[in-house]
This record gives structure tokens, C-alpha cells and sequence, in this order.
């Protein structure tokens, strides 16, 4: 079985709301502001071009400053610290390790992939800072390949490019939208909204 792996809210921290109300404190002092100002921000087409590697970070920066009135110098400082923000979830960490360590005893796991919907500066930046990713046997970041979830096209990029027959593919995804599209490719698709449950979700349903 070939296990692709999510990033954001599934091995790495990703609390948009949060970042929003921490450097706008007055245009999200509510909760519901927050996750409205987060919508606002990553849930637009500029900011899924920065995903897809179609806009560069000045341009996302200069682009969110002003269709959301936002001072230009702390929607850069937002936009520049998202990659440190991206902290490593241990829950998940340690499934991925277990999985690794699996593999090389032989016992079930094929292969560990990632396919991550990430813009090139801070794909580069986790490739850096973080040695367990080279646990992976490959993966994708939608900034690199101009192509993102749910488009099903970077779903069968990645398994066209690793050979992974599509009934072998257990995906884990935190959005319930990418979770159906790869579903709909013939994958297996796991919802992951705690990620406390995935070792255990795992283990029950493919014995791994």
C-alpha cells in the first residue's frame, strides 16, 4: 500500500485564522472576523495562484494589501513568516516514522509520498529545516508543478510519476474537497480532522 500525505493540518500546523488575528488585531478582533479575514485572504483565486506557483510572494503581498485595504508591510511580514509558522504536528510526525520504520522492516507499506498544495518559498524552506521528510519516496508541492488540489490533473500527475496503481493509494487530507477528488481517481481517501485518530485509522482499516 503507497501512503500520500497531506501537509498543512495534517503533518504540519496550519491555523489561518490565528496568523490573521495576531497581525490584525483590530480587523479580526472577533473569532468570527478572524475566520472571515482567513477566507479572505487564502481562500482567493490570488492566493491559489501563489499555490500554484503562478504568482510570486511581492505580487501576492501587493495583491492582498490591496483588494483587502491591508497595511502593505504587515500583510508582507504575514505572508513571509507563514513558512516558520508551519510547525511539525507530532501526532502525525510519528505515524510517518512508524511507517518509514515499517518499510524498511518489510512489513506492508510500499511507498510514502506527500501532495501538498504549498508555494515554492515555503516548500523550500520545510525541504531545509526538516530531516524527516526525507522519509518520503516522493511527492509534489502545487507550487512547482503550476498545478493544484482539487484539480485532478496533480492527482494523476503523482501517480503517473511514481507508477502507483490507483487501488493502492491510501491519500490523508484535512479538506474534505481533496479527499473526494482523489476518490474520485480510485484512491482511498481518509478525511483526517483529528489527527490524534490517524494512527489508529491506519492501523483498523489497512493493517498498517
Amino acid at each position: 500500500m503507497n501512503v500520500v500525505f497531506d501537509f498543512g493540518a495534517v503533518l504540519f500546523t496550519w491555523r489561518p485564522a490565528e496568523i490573521v488575528a495576531e497581525t490584525f488585531p483590530d480587523r479580526a478582533a472577533t473569532p468570527s472576523q478572524a475566520q472571515q479575514l482567513a477566507i479572505d485572504m487564502f481562500g482567493h483565486e490570488d492566493w491559489h495562484d501563489f499555490d500554484r506557483g503562478l504568482l510570486e510572494m511581492d505580487a501576492v503581498v501587493q495583491r492582498l494589501s490591496g483588494r483587502l485595504d491591508l497595511d502593505r508591510d504587515a500583510v508582507q511580514r504575514l505572508v513571509q513568516g507563514i513558512g516558520e509558522r508551519l510547525a511539525p504536528m507530532d501526532e502525525t510526525i510519528a505515524v510517518l516514522k512508524a511507517l518509514h520504520g515499517k518499510r524498511q522492516a518489510g512489513e506492508g507499506v510500499v511507498g510514502l509520498y506527500f501532495l501538498s498544495n504549498m508555494p515554492r518559498p515555503y516548500a523550500r524552506e520545510l525541504e531545509q529545516k526538516h530531516a524527516f521528510l526525507q522519509h518520503f519516496d516522493g511527492g509534489i508541492f502545487s507550487g512547482d508543478v503550476n498545478l493544484s488540489k482539487p484539480n485532478p490533473a496533480i492527482y494523476q500527475l503523482l501517480q503517473d510519476r511514481y507508477q502507483l496503481p490507483s487501488e493502492r493509494i491510501v491519500f490523508i487530507d484535512d479538506m474534505s474537497a481533496n479527499v473526494q477528488a482523489a476518490q474520485d481517481l480510485g484512491w482511498t481517501g481518509i478525511h483526517l480532522t483529528e489527527p490524534q485518530t490517524l494512527a489508529n485509522t491506519l492501523h483498523q482499516q489497512f493493517g498498517l
